[in-house]
């Protein structure tokens, strides 16, 4: 008898091990790997000039073979003015996408810093060089944006768009020497995949080959702007993912280190998904973190990138008074 109660305990400790191993792995799947903390190494310019030469060091390293409007943008006072921003655009865009509001902002009396993002900006729209780009490449960029307008302003603003969005969030996670970054429609999760599968897909793409696909599958190369890239990669969409994750895995051990964010949301966004947004928007809320949140109503029918004027459909005569003034009053 007591060898058939054995027999027959069996089956509940097999199912036990059984459970506990399949939660083993959904909990390995749904969890993002390789995002611990990505170390911030502020330098930041003690002058005007000092930011200057950090412009120089930077323009150095921009390749020979580039899109002319896609270089580092500098719009200056030639002095350090009371306010500097810096503008960050979009994956696959570059400096372009921001010239006209940064024009704006100049014109305001701001000096203006609109940099490429690495890999970005390149001549040939049809180059895979962004499928090298890294969430260590973001956090290093984001730093060197900060500590060059350290010298450029006596107050720091820092402005994003998506995969700049998350750059900008990264940055307002980890320098206390910025007092105000606006991050608008960060990709901190895309709209295809649904936010609590956002890491599984992340991990999946990450040990898959990479590949290369059109933005518009019926324009391809022809698809407008003619300065950003035609193509995308999937894996440059996971480091721009792992940057948000280590962003929001830090926020979640302390408060955000910007004076304030202001985070600016879509509703009619089709690309990346409001809902990975609020994840940290309710982190940092926890924190009593300086934040305000403005959405941009569905009813404008306004595209992912609300910003570059060459884009069909645009309106900017909406979208850069508001952002301008939602800075002017904060």
């Amino acid at each position: 008898m007591t060898q058939r109660l054995r027999n027959g305990s069996r089956p509940w400790w097999l199912l036990f091990v059984i459970s506990g191993v399949l939660i083993t792995i959904v909990y390995f799947v749904l969890t993002p790997w390789n995002t611990s903390h990505l170390s911030s190494h502020p330098r930041p310019a003690q002058s005007y000039n000092e930011a200057l030469h950090l412009v120089e060091i930077f323009q150095e390293k921009e390749r020979q073979k580039m899109n002319p409007v896609c270089r580092m943008q500098l719009m200056t006072h030639n002095k350090k003015t009371e306010r500097a921003i810096i503008l960050v655009h979009g994956y696959s865009s570059c400096p372009q996408q921001f010239h006209e509001l940064g024009q704006r902002f100049y014109d305001s009396g701001y000096n203006v810093l609109i940099a490429p993002l690495p890999h970005h900006g390149l001549a040939d729209r049809m180059t895979n060089a962004h499928s090298q780009l890294t969430a260590e490449e973001l956090a290093a960029y984001a730093d060197q944006a900060v500590d060059i307008a350290r010298g450029l302003g006596g107050k720091v603003f820092m402005m994003g768009l998506s995969a700049g969005g998350v750059t900008t969030a990264w940055a307002a996670q980890n320098r206390n020497d910025i007092d105000l970054a606006v991050i608008i429609s960060p990709a901190f999760g895309f709209k295809k995949i649904p936010a609590p599968l956002t890491a599984a897909a992340m991990n999946f793409y990450t040990i898959l080959p990479d590949a290369l696909e059109w933005w518009d599958p019926l324009l391809k190369e022809k698809a407008p702007p003619e300065h950003s890239y035609a193509l995308y990669s999937r894996h440059a969409l996971v480091e721009i993912l792992r940057l948000g994750f280590a962003t929001l895995n830090d926020a979640r051990h302390h408060p955000p280190a910007a004076k304030k964010i202001i985070m600016v949301l879509n509703a009619n966004d089709i690309m990346v998904n409001n809902d990975e947004t609020n994840n940290i928007i309710n982190v940092w809320k926890a924190d009593n973190a300086n934040l305000t949140t403005y959405e941009f109503r569905a009813d404008l029918k306004l595209g992912h990138d609300l910003i570059d004027p060459s884009q069909p459909d645009q309106r900017t005569e909406i979208v850069y008074p508001r952002l301008m003034g939602l800075i002017d009053h904060r």
